[in-house]
Order: structure tokens, then C-alpha cells, then sequence
């Protein structure tokens, strides 16, 4: 069952869900609403390997803005620190940035229960479209679960920035 916006603001006030800065203009009908930090990730290896840690280079969003490319694809991240012990929280793309054909996730918006961090966006634009820092860029829910929690202990937990794949640790 899903949060709805007032129930998020309750458990965000008696600690059960952490959404750091905490702004209640973000709170919608039944999600909070994440805003994109000021820095982007880009791989620069020509081939990923799963086994390798992968190299980068992290840059700072301009003011004038950052025009991704039809095509590319960077790694970005929520100013918001969130999470919860008690509640599942999805990730899902505003309908509005939807719509401008850019896609803040491929496929891993599910975070595990228990996990806290900045939201690593995954950016992908299939059309040029210009990212500000601070913009509204994604809605975070928080759901219900049934049965007993087992928290996550991840290589993801406490990230903060956007963080680049980590997979190469589990084939060690």
C-alpha cells in the first residue's frame, strides 16, 4: 500500500522515513518530489566491464545549464538524502520530464528497504534537453511491506553524489 503525501510528512517527523533536506512545499498527494544536485557522472571507458571498476569524470552543472545530447547518457543525483527501515521507496521520473523524453532511471527504481542515500539518477536523453541543478526531477513513494524486514547492507548505502556502477565488487 502507498503513502499518501500526509502520512509521508508524519513518518518523516517521527523518523521512520528520512528525506534530508526535508521541504513540505515537496510533499504531493502521495510523493515527495527530488531535485537534481549539481553534478553529473560520464563514463569515459570505450567498452563497460562488469568486472572492472569503471572510470569517470564528474562535472559541475553550469548555471546556464548542462544540454545532454540525443543519446547520452550520464549519471546524476537527488539533493535529498532518503530512505527508510520502515517503508519501501520507488523512484519514478516526474510525468513532466517524462514528457521532455528524458528518463531518470533504466529499470532500478525499487531501492531496498533500509538503504539511505542521494538518489543516483540514471539519465538518459532520447531528445537534447538541458538539466538545471535544483530542478524538480523525480518523485520518491514510500510503500508498505508484509512480513519480516531484513534491511540493506549494501555497497550503495550512505552514498552521497551520484555514484557510478559498483557491480565489479561482486565478481571479487
Amino acid at each position: 500500500m502507498i503513502l499518501t503525501g500526509n502520512k509521508i510528512t508524519e513518518e518523516v517527523l517521527n523518523g521512520k522515513i528520512v528525506i534530508e533536506p526535508f521541504d513540505p512545499a515537496a510533499v504531493t498527494t502521495n510523493s515527495y518530489d527530488l531535485t537534481l544536485g549539481d553534478k553529473l557522472v560520464m563514463y569515459t571507458d570505450e567498452v563497460l566491464d562488469p568486472k572492472k571498476e569503471p572510470h569517470t569524470r564528474t562535472f559541475e552543472i553550469p548555471d546556464e545549464g548542462y544540454e545532454m545530447k540525443r543519446g547520452e547518457f550520464l549519471l546524476g543525483c537527488s539533493n535529498e538524502f532518503v530512505g527508510s527501515d520502515f517503508y519501501v521507496p520507488i523512484v519514478h521520473a516526474k510525468s513532466s520530464i517524462a514528457r521532455l523524453g528524458l528518463f531518470i532511471h533504466i529499470t532500478s527504481g525499487l531501492f531496498d528497504i533500509g538503504c539511505k542515500c542521494n538518489v543516483t539518477f540514471h539519465l538518459y536523453a532520447t531528445m537534447p534537453v538541458r538539466l538545471y541543478k535544483n530542478m524538480p526531477i523525480a518523485q520518491i513513494t514510500f510503500w508498505k511491506t508484509a512480513g519480516e524486514i531484513r534491511l540493506y547492507h549494501g555497497k550503495y548505502q550512505n552514498d552521497k553524489g551520484p555514484v557510478a556502477s559498483r557491480i565489479y565488487k561482486d565478481f571479487k
